[in-house]
């Protein structure tokens, strides 16, 4: 009866084992997460390293026109995008092959490689410098959310994908903040002014390339995937700090191996594992929504303007009235403090409070911010103009930090969060992948539309981004079901192909059925405990 209740206590996190919640899991997280780290800075140090006079010196930015410092602006920054887009598809295939961890390793490599070409000063190097390093961190940004929540405990799952967005958020501060340093204490006819923030890139990237090694283990779902049961075991023991024959060790294990075998019998069979069988097997009923929603939430995360204020912050200050590069950019490193502390919130509430809730209240706000910014763009002509120091002036720039609130407690981190718990095992590698390939690619369109959109339409670009945050409400309400406390096998009660579309009509299937799903769990552990007791009474006998 004890042993029963301890397994039953597995899915509802009663008599769970300390250790599981202990410091295994952050420790796994925080070492693979400096991949976050290297994808957060290099959002953040571009867009002020471009203000800075020595940079425009070195690359000739000075004395060009509006629209060609626009159009050397939007490729330089976007050639980072193009190379991110291609590295998603660089990270499914190593990841589906190799194992999650060997991708963390190699395209970190990658990653500094292009760190340095940026730093030789030549602007066709600069390009393939940005290029490499967006190969990376595509590589990277797809294949830790799926890792991370491959390795976590169910009822904190949300909390370490969430380090995810922690890490990206503190090296988006920091690199808000070298530029600002520099400007102010480096000359601007020293090229050391550009060259500091351009060679921070390699921090993260050595911090991961030191830590992963030692720190963490691959993916036991991944190891069950490919049949490799023993290795899982020992994988999923160390993560879980406990002994490989510990009965809740032995009931998690059997849930991930029931789990893959489902999934199995949903698309025909196990098979070899071919590209061309996975890709198939996305697109089975029961699968297939699952890729629409994650993937949308990925396109309407960057529809809602992030990464355009995230690139180009000077320059949207700007437009709203706040000039000269040293106030630029500190009014960018404040915006940066106020996103990383949206963002500590948003994972310390978010397996409390849910998915669903976090990115309502978010659009709604974020939605709100955007339109006054329009209104106020529109009112006072900023963009043409230096306007007023006045109350709307400084209500403006409020909004760009109320922005930054609701924006990084909720579509900040959740889309790569729910996108990467939401598709079965044997597909979630190619599923994020395709997911992740469209949010580069989106993000390639904002952020290098940005400039243009600033020039052409003026004061529409934050009513468009308002409009699309907008959308996003609506699409979450109808079509996100709450994954809160819902263990990675048990996706397919949310999502498999007999359930509702409608958000709230899933979640009401997970509750009605979940207990159903335990029990079959149960029995089958119970089978081979016996069937080992059998086994072991005839050795003795």
């Amino acid at each position: 009866m004890k042993n029963l209740l301890r397994m039953k206590a597995t899915h509802h996190d009663e008599d769970v084992p300390k250790s599981v919640y202990g410091y295994r899991p952050y420790l796994l997280t925080f070492s693979a997460a400096w991949a976050s780290a290297m994808y957060g800075y290099d959002s953040a140090f571009i867009g002020g390293t471009l203000a800075l006079p020595s940079f425009k010196d070195a690359y000739g930015l000075t004395n060009a026109t509006r629209a060609e410092a626009a159009s050397l602006s939007s490729n330089i920054v976007s050639t980072f995008q193009g190379g991110a887009f291609f590295g998603s598809m660089f990270g499914f295939v190593l990841g589906e092959r190799f194992g999650r961890k060997p991708v963390l390793l190699i395209a970190t490599c990658v990653f500094c490689i292009g760190a340095i070409l940026q730093l030789i000063g030549k602007i066709g190097l600069l390009y393939a410098g940005r290029a490499l390093t967006g190969l990376g961190v595509g590589a990277t940004s797809m294949i830790l959310p799926i890792y991370i929540s491959e390795c976590a405990p169910p009822n904190i799952r949300g909390r370490l994908v969430g380090f995810f967005e922690v890490m990206l958020q503190s090296a988006l501060v920091i690199g808000f903040w070298v530029n600002y340093g520099v400007n102010e204490n480096v000359p601007a006819s020293s090229s050391s002014q550009w060259h500091i923030p351009v060679a921070l890139q390699l921090a993260p990237g050595a911090m991961l390339l030191l830590m992963v090694p030692l720190f963490t283990v691959e993916s036991p779902r991944w190891l069950v995937s490919k049949g490799r049961n023993q290795d899982a075991q020992k994988a999923l023991a160390w993560a879980r700090n406990l002994p490989e024959d510990d009965l809740y060790l032995q009931h998690e294990l059997r849930r991930i191996e029931n789990g893959v075998n489902d999934e199995l019998e949903i698309v025909g069979g196990s098979g070899s594992s071919t590209y061309v069988k996975i890709a198939r097997e996305l697109f089975c009923k029961g699968v297939r929504n699952r890729l629409i929603i994650g993937t949308w939430l990925m396109v309407l995360q960057n529809m809602t303007g992030i990464n355009a204020i995230n690139y180009y912050s000077p320059t949207i200050f700007r437009a709203i009235g706040y000039t000269g590069t040293s106030t630029g950019l500190l009014a960018t490193g404040v915006y940066g403090i106020v996103k990383m502390a949206a963002t500590i919130i948003y994972v310390i509430i978010i397996d409390r409070v849910g998915r669903r809730p976090l990115l309502l209240i978010g659009a709604t706000g974020s939605a709100i911010a955007m339109f006054y910014l329009g209104i106020y763009c529109n009112l006072s002509n900023s963009l043409n103009a230096t306007p007023k120091a006045d109350a709307g002036a400084r209500l403006a720039v409020g909004m760009v930090y109320v922005y930054a609130i609701f924006y990084g407690a909720s579509w900040n981190g959740i889309p790569w969060l729910y996108t990467s718990e939401i598709l079965p095992t044997r597909v979630r590698t190619l599923g994020m992948a395709f997911g992740v390939c469209i949010q580069w690619l989106s993000q390639f369109i904002v952020v290098y539309s940005l400039p243009y959109m600033i020039t052409d339409i003026g004061y529409g670009t934050f009513i468009f981004f308002g409009t699309c945050t907008v959308i996003a409400f609506l699409f979450a309400y109808f079509l996100v079901p709450e994954t809160k406390g819902v263990a990675i096998e048990d996706m397919g009660l949310l999502f498999g192909p007999d359930v509702s579309i409608i958000a709230r009509k899933a979640r009401r299937n997970w509750e009605l059925n979940r207990e159903e799903a335990d029990a079959v769990v149960m029995r089958d552990l119970d089978k081979a405990t016996k069937m080992e007791d059998e086994d072991d009474h005839v050795e003795r006998v």
